[in-house]
Parts: structure tokens; sequence; C-alpha cells
């Protein structure tokens, strides 16, 4: 259920928390110390576009517990239609120092979805850069539908305090609002393909980028077969709601 107790806003129907980074990694920690769940979502430009064609993402973004604004156009858009947010709170970002916390805290984490050969990387990365302590388990994001209820009893079996999924969207955010009372562990977030940059297999945006708001040009530059059609209908349905929202 999405916690109306924390300051939010709502853009295109759809609410967001008024968080900064520092703020959300203390409500993720206080919820693992007292196990309690949160169910973590972010959005960006595209994910609030496909959620007014598509219902059942839309059902699992505003159930969740937690909603964080990931793109900087997202920002950007809270702020020209008098409703700013404080700050991105990218979800690269946030795993990353979620990963850090979990060294920090003792916690341990699950690791679920992308190629075999890239999620392994990942657990290698992180065992190597901090322990091997935190790793709860990990599974590549391969599999059918048949398969899923076992999926999530196996992810709930691991004695993991985080779960991160990197599954494309919206099946990742379908996934988790579907079998989080399964799952039952403190804190739940899908990632989308920041398995693949701490992989290393594709690059991030520079930083200046990323607060240009450009970091999905640098997506597409990067994978123009694949991204360029979708950037480009959803970028543009985008600025078409933010003007016709500042216009009305």
């Amino acid at each position: 259920m999405f916690n109306k107790d924390i300051p939010h806003i709502h853009l295109f129907d759809t609410p967001i928390h008024k968080l900064t980074m520092q703020q959300t990694l203390g409500l993720i920690d206080e919820a693992i110390q007292e196990k309690k769940q949160i169910h973590h979502v972010v959005v960006n430009a595209a994910k609030l576009v496909n959620m007014r064609q598509n219902e059942a993402l839309r059902q699992s973004v505003v159930e969740s517990n937690i909603i964080n604004a990931d793109g900087q156009a997202v920002v950007w858009a809270s702020r020209a239609l008098g409703v700013p947010l404080p700050e991105r709170v990218a979800g690269v970002d946030l795993m990353q120092n979620l990963v850090e916390l979990a060294y920090q805290k003792k916690y341990k984490i699950f690791f679920f979805g992308a190629k075999e050969e890239v999620v392994k990387e990942v657990v290698n990365r992180y065992s190597n850069q901090y322990s091997a302590d935190i790793i709860a388990g990990y599974r590549n994001g391969y599999y059918t539908k048949e398969e899923e209820p076992e999926i999530a009893r196996q992810i709930g079996a691991s004695g993991a305090h985080i779960l991160f999924v990197a599954i494309t969207s919206p099946k990742k955010e379908i996934f988790l609002n579907t079998y989080k009372s399964v799952i039952q562990i403190p804190f739940i977030m899908g990632v989308g393909g920041s398995f693949d940059v701490v992989s290393g297999k594709t690059k991030r945006a520079p930083v200046w980028m990323q607060n240009a708001g450009l970091e999905w040009f640098y997506r597409v530059l990067q994978e123009p077969r694949r991204m360029w059609k979708r950037y480009l209908v959803t970028n543009t349905k985008f600025i078409g709601m933010v003007l016709k929202a500042r216009l009305g």
C-alpha cells in the first residue's frame, strides 16, 4: 500500500514521494531493522507514459509503498507544473548505495534477473568489492510463467533482506506486486538494466549527461536499434503530457 504519511505529489495521476536519496535510504534501513516490507518503485518518463496504456503496470506501481522519481525529466516536469520534487533518486544509484549499506549493516541481498553471465558477474564484482557474505543468492531472469511461484518461494527462503529484480518493465513490476506476499523480504525493488551497468556490459552516461536529462540519449547511442523508437515515442508523448497539463 502506498505510504500516504510521507510527503508526496501527484503527477499525471501518479503519486510520487518527495524524498531525497538519503531520506529514502533511511526509510529502507529502518524497515529492514523492523522487518517491515517496503515495495519500492522508481518512475521515469517512459514508465509514466506506459502506465496510461497498461493497467497492470499502473496498478503495480501505485500499490507499492515508496515511489521515487528515477528520471531527471520527471523532476523537471514536477517543477514546471508547480509541484516540485527535491531531487532525482536514480534506481541504479539507490542500488549501489544499498549494497554499501548491506556491507556496513551485514544485510544479505538476492539478485534476480538479466542473463546468467551478467548476474554472475554482478555477484562476483560485489563479492570482491565488499564481501561474499552480502550475497543471499542469485538467479537469471529467464523463466516461464509457471515457474514464477516457485521462484518467489526460493527467494523468500534465501534469508535475504534486500531483493533487486533486473527484468524489463512491466514484467518486473507485475512480478513484485503479484508475489511480494510470498517473498516477504523487507525490501524489494526493480532495478531495470542496472545489472548490465554493474557487470560492465553497458556503460552509464557521464554525470553531465545525467544532470542534463540526456541519459536516455546515451543509451540510444549504445543500443540504437533497440532503443531509438522506444525513447522517441515515449519522450514525445511525455513532453505532450507536460505541455497539456501546463496549458490546461
